[in-house]
């Protein structure tokens, strides 16, 4: 059963009264009064709940029992990755929103194939997207997806670990570097991945003048730019 979001200044006297998914639940869903329903707030509570009422666009569902949502990552999992064309990329923020990400960054690259105007425009299909995926999912919250921006100035920002899947450069596989540096609860990992063409040499120099980005291999095959984003999460989290 998917969740939906609330804020939990919705909850008064044990019900939940909801305009903002009353199309979905009722129109969409065909949900009817005595159905079971699941909401959680912005502090991660579940509330499981029955239907009791609905009209002028609100519904009102009584709780009948409310716990933590446990579906959430010790560490926190970011990505950074030049957007691919509109259904791949589409399915790249789905996945790595089951996958436990936390927050998404467009970036800019040399050889990015869509034109940054056209990017520009996509911050909000992209957000909508993640939130679809973290009802399915039943995750705690709803990921962000930044505005579009350059290597340069997300390098800037704090990371606890910065891994880049590059294995132009590297031996190394992301499996084999973390059997040996095991990601700790609370730190924040930032993975990086570049478009179909590949990072220009100029972006690889910015990588090795870093001394706190790791180039790593996702091993012998060759993969394509969304496949890549899965199986850097995967290996990461699974």
């Amino acid at each position: 059963m998917p969740h939906f979001f609330i804020n939990s200044s919705q909850i008064k006297e044990n019900k939940i009264a909801d305009k903002e998914n009353f199309n979905h639940i009722i129109k969409a869903l065909r949900t009817k009064i005595g159905e079971n329903l699941k909401f959680i707030d912005e502090n991660g509570m579940i509330y499981e709940s029955i239907l009791k009422k609905c009209e002028n666009n609100e519904l009102i569902a009584e709780i009948s029992n409310s716990y933590p949502c446990t579906r959430y990552l010790d560490f926190e999992l970011c990505l950074a990755q030049s957007p691919l064309n509109s259904n791949s990329q589409n399915t790249i923020i789905e996945k790595a929103t089951e996958l436990g990400v936390s927050q998404i960054y467009p970036i800019y690259t040399d050889n990015c194939a869509v034109k940054k105007s056209v990017l520009d425009n996509k911050i909000p299909k992209w957000q909508k997207i993640m939130q679809e995926a973290s009802k399915q999912c039943e995750r705690a919250f709803v990921p962000v997806c930044h505005p579009l921006t350059t290597l340069n100035e997300l390098l800037k920002m704090k990371f606890d670990k910065i891994l880049v899947m590059a294995e132009k450069f590297s031996n190394e596989t992301l499996k084999s570097y973390l059997l040996k540096n095991s990601i700790k609860n609370g730190e924040i990992v930032l993975v990086i991945i570049g478009p179909e063409g590949g990072f220009s040499n100029e972006e690889f120099d910015l990588f090795k003048s870093l001394p706190n980005v790791k180039m790593l291999s996702l091993g012998k095959l060759i993969l394509k730019a969304d496949t890549a984003v899965i199986s850097a999460l995967g290996n990461i989290v699974l």
